[in-house]
């Protein structure tokens, strides 16, 4: 856990205002009320934070994520009805073979569907 918030605190920059822009900005009670001078964290990352945050008003966007979150309802589908949560692989290649399991039970069920039935005689 420490590890975690040592690296968040790593992850950001501060800026901080010079005490005398802030005295003589028109803002500065709303700005930073009881404060001498503001100061600014931004991320590290906030460049590529700015492009993800204009790419997801696009329709490819749109589409992206309609397409995740079917892939996600087959997981989710299989691991609760074909009792697949108990995988658990791990290492360098868990994820990989996880998931081209879980796609071959796919697969089957969607093949075992096409499969017509014998006619049921009484």
């Amino acid at each position: 856990m420490l590890q975690h918030e040592l690296a968040t605190l790593l992850a950001f920059r501060r800026y901080f205002a010079s005490k005398s822009d802030c005295s003589a900005c028109p803002l500065k009670d709303k700005c930073c009320p009881g404060q001498p001078a503001r100061t600014i964290a931004r991320h590290i990352h906030e460049a590529a934070r700015d492009i993800a945050r204009r790419l997801a008003g696009t329709e490819e966007y749109a589409e992206a994520s309609r397409r995740r979150k079917k892939v996600e309802m087959l997981f989710a589908h299989l691991k609760r009805i074909l009792r697949l949560d108990r995988l658990r692989l791990t290492g360098p290649n868990g994820a990989r073979d996880e998931f081209h399991l879980a796609a071959t039970a796919q697969n089957l069920r969607k093949m075992a569907k096409l499969i017509p039935m014998p006619p049921v005689t009484a």
